[in-house]
């Protein structure tokens, strides 16, 4: 929990409750339904809560904005920015029904109001949003076309509408097609923690 004050020191009360709750509530449910890599679990703020946060240091979402994540898995990115922005409303997207189950009994431990879930796959979700964020589940390309149909057309943040989504590693190739108006930005230069040195936010207006 020190790593997500460390960055993120301005939290609220009622804030820092909620990220402190985490690691307790995803030990207990990934001893039952596997979300995070068992050898990872003792990194959950490190390479799942701070990773996630990334896309803070990228935008900053005006009240009211609606975001989907896409292939939430047990929550992230999308639980750590529920937290972080209480009065933008979230909503997790996952084709694996015990992953969305772990991520909802997780945010409603932890008092979230501003989440919904669903389970389903990308191409079932109609709904439109302002932004689409999503944490490394397909390829740039594959994802931009699944995801166009959910891209609302009213504006409300300083970043037009668009594809928020978190990569690692070489990405020249997979941004290739997007090279006029792809933003790529480091981690690294936020983050000092080794894990950080390749990983990446990767932004794409629609």
């Amino acid at each position: 929990m020190d790593i997500i004050l460390k960055y993120f020191p301005n939290l609220t009360e009622e804030q820092h409750r909620q990220f402190a709750a985490l690691y307790d509530l995803y030990t207990d449910w990934n001893s039952k339904i596997n979300v995070i890599s068992r050898k990872d679990i003792e990194n959950l703020y490190v390479h799942h809560v701070l990773h996630s946060l990334g896309i803070a240091q990228v935008i900053r979402f005006t009240p009211g904005t609606s975001v989907m994540d896409l292939g939430t898995g047990g929550g992230f990115p999308g639980v750590p920015l529920a937290i972080m922005f209480p009065e933008t409303k979230f909503h997790l997207v996952d084709s694996i029904g015990k992953k969305v189950r772990v991520a909802t009994e997780v945010s409603q431990a932890i008092g979230l109001k501003n989440i919904t879930f669903r389970h389903a796959r990308a191409e079932e979700e109609k709904q439109t949003f302002d932004f689409v964020v999503s944490r490394a589940v397909m390829p740039l390309t594959d994802l931009m076309k699944i995801i166009k149909k959910n891209i609302s057309p009213k504006q409300r943040n300083a970043l037009p509408n668009g594809l928020i989504c978190l990569k690692g590693g070489e990405l020249e190739n997979e941004t290739m097609p997007f090279k006029q108006k792809v933003m790529i930005h480091n981690l690294s230069e936020d983050f000092a923690e080794e894990f950080f040195q390749t990983k990446k936010v990767v932004y794409v207006p629609i």
